[in-house]
């Protein structure tokens, strides 16, 4: 198995769900790429835990303010109407539930929603940090990942053995092969790429992928 989407296509096709205004948190790294794939006529408000909503694209390269960053201590611009708070408030409004969508990335998700998404291990990171707070206080929580490790071993598993970042907490999974839905404490798979057949598909997923009515065909654009 080969043909699989690139990182830039996954945080596309993750972009597309986002609806008109909603409030959004980008996870560090690579989800923070779907800010730059909003449908035409779309705009999310964008959050960032240390305090910034409303942000805009990153600044060409020489022309940052860094006084001006995201949680991933990336430099940021800022769009009309953009507000600064106190990390204190910035975690009242994810605590709070006023965040429609936290997309994240993922070293394990669990067919019940689990997410383990951090490590203590060699090239872990110090603390869970602000993702615990999110995948709680979100109204809806998305993951793109790739679907398996760099080693070949599922990504989507029946049980986390990592470190959980939240319990049961996970609805929908964008991965390079797929789009899966956690329902019922399972698995459902509702889009795939076109030339890949569920039995391949399932043997590099590490639960039961449920068939639910008519699987769509994930296609993306070049990206």
């Amino acid at each position: 198995m080969t043909e699989k989407l690139t990182n830039a296509q996954i945080a596309w096709r993750a972009a597309q769900d986002i609806a008109d205004g909603a409030y959004v948190n980008l996870g560090i790294g690579f989800p923070e790429m779907v800010a730059k794939f909003q449908p035409p006529g779309r705009q999310a408000i964008f959050h960032t835990e240390n305090g910034v909503l409303n942000f805009g694209e990153s600044p060409p390269e020489g022309e940052e303010d860094w006084d001006l960053i995201n949680a991933g201590k990336k430099a940021i611009t800022l769009k009309p109407g953009a507000a600064f708070f106190h990390h204190a408030d910035s975690f009242a409004m994810v605590r709070g539930g006023h965040l429609d969508v936290a997309i994240l990335g993922a070293y394990e998700v669990a067919a019940n929603g689990d997410l383990a998404n951090w490590s203590t291990g060699p090239k872990g990171v110090p603390a869970v940090g602000g993702a615990m707070d999110l995948v709680h206080g979100a109204k809806r929580v998305a993951v793109i990942t790739d679907h398996v490790t760099k080693d070949g071993r599922p990504k989507l598993v029946k049980r986390c053995g990592l470190p959980l970042t939240g319990v049961g907490c996970v609805t929908r999974v964008y991965t390079s092969l797929a789009v899966v839905d956690i329902e019922s404490r399972r698995f459902v798979l509702r889009e795939k790429l076109p030339k890949l057949s569920l039995d391949v598909l399932q043997a590099v997923t590490g639960a039961e992928l449920l068939v639910d009515g008519a699987v769509g065909d994930l296609i993306v654009p070049e990206v």
